[in-house]
């Protein structure tokens, strides 16, 4: 199933550490899938990928103001369509979607939601996904701006372990550990599903650079530190990203998406 001839990635790869993608995908039990894709593509494709949408995924992406917005949160959507229809093995227009109280996005259970799990995230042109054999995750990217008012934001969201490791770094290393905990802290969130009633305050991640990602705390106990993976994903050199997994045991295969 699926929309694209995915033979034609090899002479498309941007990131060679990143497998090309495969017609037929075989997700393991202990595995987890991260992909990447540009939103920029063609009119073709926005066409093309749009046609597999639902009236209410057409519905959001008009809410945008800006075109551009509207076209990436269509091709966004529509690559993950694409995506999860060649491990279920069924039309991209098959699938249905449905929310819990607090936003996160799954499968319904007649479209393959007893056997996997995703999410979705994209900066500034590019989109990265999570899929899981029936565990929770969670994905973030965000691209690195160095007059982004790091400070503040930290000093606002950030728990105080965070905010003192953030302070002991050299002023070089600063953007980038406010970044590596902004991406961690987002994917956990995003992976628990209880969006921002879960305080960002609550727990703690690490964050200084060179340094394996992990979760450090969580503060009223409500997840047990021990059944969570953090890993940083590199790609790019301008962006951070990072993957939350539900389970003390996962292997990560990188996939590239292209048309």
């Amino acid at each position: 199933m699926g929309l694209f001839n995915y033979t034609k990635c090899k002479n498309n790869v941007i990131y060679p550490n990143w497998n090309q993608a495969k017609k037929n995908l075989i997700l393991g039990r202990n595995e987890v899938h991260v992909w990447y894709a540009s939103l920029e593509q063609s009119k073709n494709f926005l066409y093309r990928l749009s046609r597999t949408l639902s009236v209410q995924e057409l519905q959001r992406a008009q809410r945008f103001y800006f075109q551009k917005d509207r076209e990436h949160y269509i091709i966004a959507h529509g690559i993950l369509r694409d995506i999860l229809s060649r491990y279920l093995k069924i039309e991209p227009t098959q699938l249905n979607f449905y929310c819990n109280p607090f936003g996160k996005p799954y499968l319904t259970e007649n479209s393959g939601g007893q056997f996997l799990k995703f999410n979705l995230s994209h900066s500034d042109g590019i989109a990265m996904y999570a899929i899981a054999h029936n565990r929770e995750v969670g994905i973030d990217v965000e691209r690195i701006r160095p007059d982004f008012a790091s400070e503040q934001i930290a000093e606002r969201f950030f728990s105080q372990q965070e905010i003192a490791i953030l302070r002991s770094l050299p002023e070089n290393l600063q953007v980038e550990g406010f970044f590596n905990c902004w991406t961690r802290k987002e994917a956990f969130i995003k992976a628990i599903g209880q969006g921002l009633s879960f305080g960002l305050d609550k727990f703690a991640v690490s964050l200084t650079p060179e340094e394996p990602a992990r979760l450090l705390n969580v503060y009223d106990c409500s997840q047990k530190v021990r059944d969570w993976v953090l890993e940083e994903i590199s790609f790019n050199s301008h962006f951070k990203a990072a993957i939350a997994v539900q389970g003390n045991q996962c292997s990560l295969k990188k996939w590239q998406w292209c048309p």
